[in-house]
């Protein structure tokens, strides 16, 4: 009977046993179901949330927007891939114009004629309305006339608007409309070793417009230039050794895109590759008021100076440790400079909030005021410091 028993006992326990597992096995059944209904609802919720939250547009909107922008992209990078420095040049040329103080007897001062039988210079288109920018020694100082011919073989009588020897600078005015003007660049911002051209009318009519290219090879240059047995200085120059050569006078030297950064004045004729330009900047307030006013009002302070660094060549006996500045070395009598009590000898270090390292500094920055305007000089006298107030003059 006890053995009966316990067979019972165990069977029962057998059958408890395994509906155990059974519901355990179900239960896990059951969470793995509730967990992966968990994930697709979860999953559903974020993608009705964010297909609500994309903005539709019209469909021929946006295609039209798009094709306009890629289009107006492409063209410009097809444009700008297609001009070639030639393609440059070629366009400045039309710029570019011959000048004569002389007046041809033929139809143009492009003629048979050398550079020494008529003065033949360059000159470079400034404005649209016939200002021309050149060398004084090209076209002669102020109100003087000389004889131009554009690019396409017009001629006309031009007068001398403005004109500093000092610079060799000088603005022709023609009765012209519509004319191809060069752009000017910035001569500030100049580096040695950039490629530059030059162009200009050497030697005469077989040579008109003729390109040459090289490198800035310096900036800042001092030459020193004597002739009828007056001796002279030019600086803060750009050095080139892109080829100048009679005739080039008055010219432009550009840029590959085009932009003047400065007008070829001489060359050094005992060496090869040596040719100096103005930089174009000294003139720009000059050109910009012609450009808009039609006439421009000079002002002076009365003074001769020079940058620090050539008063070793000016055989003055002068030291200065000044590193900057330019050096007074003559005070025109009766002029403002004198009344306000600059002298001979004084190192001008600032002109109001502008700090002077050269000459052209000054200049550049005296050519945007008018006659009688205030300004305030700041001025080392040896070891003396001092402000000076100048009312310019004419």
């Amino acid at each position: 009977m006890t053995k009966i028993c316990n067979i019972v006992n165990t069977t029962f326990e057998v059958i408890l046993l395994r509906r155990t597992k059974k519901r355990k096995s179900s239960g896990k059944k059951i969470m793995m179901i509730t967990i992966i209904l968990l994930i697709v609802w979860l999953l559903g919720f974020y993608l009705y949330v964010t297909y609500n939250n994309i903005e539709i547009y019209d469909s021929n909107y946006t295609a039209q927007k798009t094709q306009s922008t890629i289009e107006e992209q492409t063209v410009e990078k097809v444009e700008e891939k297609s001009k070639t420095v030639a393609d440059v040049i070629e366009e400045t040329i039309e710029g570019v114009v011959g000048i004569s103080k002389l007046k041809n007897t033929g139809t143009s001062i492009f003629s048979e004629n050398t550079e020494s039988q008529l003065g033949l210079g360059t000159g470079v288109i400034v404005t649209d309305n016939g200002y021309i920018l050149s060398n004084e020694h090209v076209t002669g100082s102020k109100y003087s006339k000389c004889y131009v011919t554009l690019e396409n073989g017009n001629n006309y009588d031009g007068t001398v608007v403005w004109s500093d020897s000092n610079i060799d600078l000088s603005i022709v005015k023609i009765e012209a409309s519509n004319l191809k003007y060069i752009t000017l660049g910035d001569s500030d911002n100049i580096k040695i070793g950039e490629t530059v051209y030059a162009i200009g009318n050497p030697i005469g009519f077989e040579f008109r417009r003729t390109v040459t290219s090289g490198i800035i090879s310096a900036k800042n240059r001092t030459i020193k230039l004597e002739e009828e047995e007056n001796t002279a200085y030019m600086t803060d120059l750009i050095q080139t050794d892109a080829t100048i050569n009679p005739g080039n006078s008055g010219g432009p030297l550009i840029y590959p895109n085009g932009e003047v950064i400065g007008i070829n004045t001489v060359k050094i004729s005992s060496a090869e590759g040596i040719g100096f330009a103005i930089p174009i900047n000294i003139v720009k307030p000059i050109i910009e008021s012609y450009k808009n006013t039609g006439d421009f009002q000079e002002a002076k302070i009365g003074i001769y100076a020079y940058d620090t660094e050539v008063i070793p060549y000016l055989e003055t006996g002068v030291k200065t440790s000044f590193q900057e500045g330019i050096y007074v070395t003559e005070v025109t009598k009766n002029g403002p400079a004198e009344a306000a009590g600059i002298k001979e000898g004084d190192i001008i270090t600032q002109i109001d909030d502008t700090k002077l390292n050269t000459m052209n500094d000054l200049r550049e920055y005296v050519y945007t005021k008018k006659p009688n305007e205030e300004v305030t000089l700041k001025i080392n006298r040896g070891k003396i410091k001092k402000d000076v107030i100048i009312k310019l003059g004419k």
